[in-house]
Order: C-alpha cells, then structure tokens, then sequence
C-alpha cells in the first residue's frame, strides 16, 4: 500500500506576486482555511502515514505554521476559546505525519523529489504539487486503488479542451484499460494542437516507484537548468516501466495564479455554503 507521500512547497510562487512577496503561497488561505491543509486533508483520508514536506529556509514559515505550540497554548489559556482548541488538534494531527527537507536552490521538481530519498523506504510513494487542488472526490484514494489492481505507477489525468493543450503536459496514450485509465507511452511537454498526442492532461498527483531516485541522480539539468520529473519518467517507460493515466472524479482547482487562486475561494466557498445551508434545513 502507498503510506507516504512528498509535497515539493520550495518553489518562490512569483506567479503569486505580490501576495508571495511576504507569504508563502501554500499558506494563503481558500476561503479560510490555508491552501496545504486541502492537500493534506487528501493525502490523510487517502491513508498517507508519512508525508515529507520539500521547503527552502525561504518558506521557513510553512514549518512554524506546524510547530506554534507555544503560541496556542498563551491564547487557550487565556481565552478558552472552543475554535482555537479544534485549531490546534488540527495542527497536531498535521504535524505528527509531516517530516521537512530543504531545497534551497530551485533546481527543478526532479531535484525536489531527490532529496527526499532517505525517507521513502516503500517501494512506491506518492507526490502531489499543491498549486493543484482537486475537490469532491479523493483523487489520491483513488489512484491508490488503480494502483493496487494494477501494480503500476499512476499519474493524474483531466480532459483539456484540444485548443489549449499547449498549456499543458499532454499524455501519449497507449492502450485503453478502461474508462477512466489509460496505460501510457509517455507525456509531450506542451505541445501544438497540430502535434498533441491526445488532449489528456497531466495534473499534479503521481504514484511514482522508488527506483525513479535512481534515474533521477543520473539526470543532468535540461530546460531552465532543472532537473525535470518527467524526464526521469520517460526514462522509466523507455525501460518498460509501466505507467497508467488516471481521468480523476474530482473537481480540478489551479491555484498557482492570481486568476486560478481567485476562482478557487469562490469555488470552494460556493460549496461550503450550499453544504451549510443544507445543514440548517434539516436541523
């Protein structure tokens, strides 16, 4: 079974600018309540033991987010507040299963990804980018569960219009194993609508084995001097590593621009309402 999982957070989130400027951008709040702890409410109902949080000591306030012990406990000894306390039960719920590596220079994903070797000991190990969120259905779940019947590694997969595949990375598909998953041959980094293999997208959630730390190291730095995840992917393939898109249930949410950042906190709080509304008619 997939128990832990790594969530690179070291990127600056220029896109983000001018709220990144002083904030972290996992930090920013999606009505209310911090982007990160979406994800980890994702990966801890999808049955994620161990997460390895990839930060740069330029983030260092993602790891002081988890660590204000002493903070809470002035305020609920002062104030008593019911709302604090479940505030804080929360962070220590999040804290016991998070571990913290640094990236201190952004050298791509691949990069991220490899300093997190010593801590994943499974054969397989899940990552999720947190610019991505995904509501309404647990895609990790489910992924876990294509991975389980096929014993393969597993990407996230969404439909995208044809005319803007050249905005993403767009799967090679090579066999259909059903409706939703897709054994593939590899991802063309945005391509034209003219040579997009398909309109099958990659979206941030990956059931990745451990032998790709392997590939990793062996990677020198490609486009924009990084070391790029997907190449080390291809790799895999090219070495008849099997590989299976997945077409999630959920509702997908960028959150990695001004725009998409935007669109989610009136997404998510247009549920939240509806479902609290909802609430009060059958009391």
């Amino acid at each position: 079974m997939i128990k832990q999982a790594i969530i690179p957070l070291a990127g600056l989130g220029t896109r983000l600018l001018p709220l990144t400027s002083v904030f972290a951008k996992e930090l920013l709040p999606i009505n209310g309540k911090p982007g990160i702890e979406y994800i980890l409410d994702e990966c801890i109902d999808a049955g994620i033991k161990e997460i390895v949080f990839i930060i740069s000591t330029k983030k260092q306030m993602i790891k002081k987010y988890f660590y204000s012990d002493n903070f809470y406990k002035n305020i609920i000894k002062k104030k008593k507040d019911q709302r604090i306390i479940n505030e804080y039960k929360k962070i220590l719920k999040y804290k016991k299963k998070i571990k913290f590596v640094y990236q201190n220079i952004p050298k791509g994903t691949g990069d991220a990804v490899l300093k997190t070797e010593k801590y994943i000991k499974n054969k397989y190990f899940l990552m999720m980018l947190p610019d991505d969120l995904i509501i309404k259905k647990n895609c990790s779940k489910a992924m876990i569960k294509v991975h389980k019947k096929y014993n393969v590694s597993v990407m996230a997969s969404m439909k995208v219009n044809k005319r803007t595949v050249s905005r993403w990375g767009i799967y090679k598909l090579n066999k259909k194993l059903n409706k939703r998953d897709y054994e593939i041959n590899g991802v063309v980094e945005k391509p034209s609508i003219k040579d997009a293999p398909s309109n099958n997208a990659v979206i941030g959630r990956y059931i990745l084995p451990r032998i790709i730390f392997k590939k990793l190291k062996s990677l020198k730095p490609s486009k924009g001097n990084e070391i790029h995840i997907t190449d080390a992917i291809q790799q895999l393939i090219n070495d008849k590593e099997k590989f299976v898109a997945h077409n999630f249930e959920g509702k997908y949410l960028d959150c990695g621009t001004m725009k998409g950042y935007i669109n989610s906190s009136k997404v998510i709080g247009k549920l939240w309402n509806y479902a609290w509304s909802v609430q009060v008619m059958l009391v």
